[in-house]
């Protein structure tokens, strides 16, 4: 897969969701599935937006203990996602046994990323909430070699910080990066932002855009802006 636009349908019912897809006529955008979608409608909703053609980014953020996780990923793997992710700070030993679950018998599996730190923690948190004085770039960045040892496929990290990951972890390990607001958007609850043009030059390999789309008065044509602004 290349570079893309995920599109984030943070929405609470199957019933908002299918109202907002229904308005992408031509391309189907990648969509993200995250905790509130998914805790309201259950699996199914997510395949109900794969049958529609839609590639699946499904965000639920397992963090456990590795045998609980390892069996959680084994039933997540049978919903056909794309991608699918866990905290990095539930250690290697966690992010291993979540690749075992993840695997299906044929050897096949959906890309498994780890959350290194939140979009919005910043600095501050990370130090005054969190205990971690290590500055958040190097806290990203000793995630995600955690992450890479463990054999998974890349991070979700903010705009920031992917350049840095990508040097450190390699070109090949991905960049998943939420944060993306429009030069004109509002930042809501985001601390770490980037726009999709700079995050297009930034070592991202995939922006995660919710309410500048979601939100905006024609979301197809501020979808078609982002795809733009990012891919050049």
């Amino acid at each position: 897969m290349g570079k893309d636009v995920i599109v984030a349908c943070d929405f609470s019912s199957a019933e908002q969701t299918f109202a907002f897809l229904d308005k992408f006529t031509g391309r189907k955008p990648f969509v993200k599935i995250g905790m509130e979608l998914y805790y309201a409608e259950g699996p199914e909703i997510v395949r109900q937006i794969k049958a529609r053609g839609h590639k699946i980014f499904l965000d639920l953020k397992l963090h456990d203990i590795p045998n609980t996780v390892k069996k959680a990923m084994a039933v997540l793997r049978n919903l056909d996602v794309d991608i699918t992710n866990l905290h990095a700070a539930g250690t290697t030993a966690m992010m291993q046994a979540a690749l075992e679950g993840l695997t299906r018998p044929d050897g096949t599996r959906p890309l498994l990323i780890a959350v290194t730190q939140l979009t919005s923690t910043d600095a501050a948190a990370l130090k005054n909430e969190l205990l971690i004085d290590t500055p958040m770039a190097e806290t990203v960045l000793s995630y995600a070699k955690n992450a890479a040892a463990s054999g998974l496929d890349g991070v979700v990290c903010s705009p920031l910080e992917a350049a840095l990951v990508k040097e450190r972890c390699g070109a090949d390990f991905l960049t998943v990066t939420p944060g993306i607001r429009f030069a004109d958007s509002a930042a809501g609850d985001q601390k770490r932002i980037m726009t999709p043009e700079k995050a297009g030059k930034s070592g991202c390999d995939y922006i995660v855009v919710g309410r500048p789309i979601t939100q905006a008065e024609d979301p197809v044509a501020a979808y078609r802006r982002a795809v733009k602004d990012f891919l050049g």
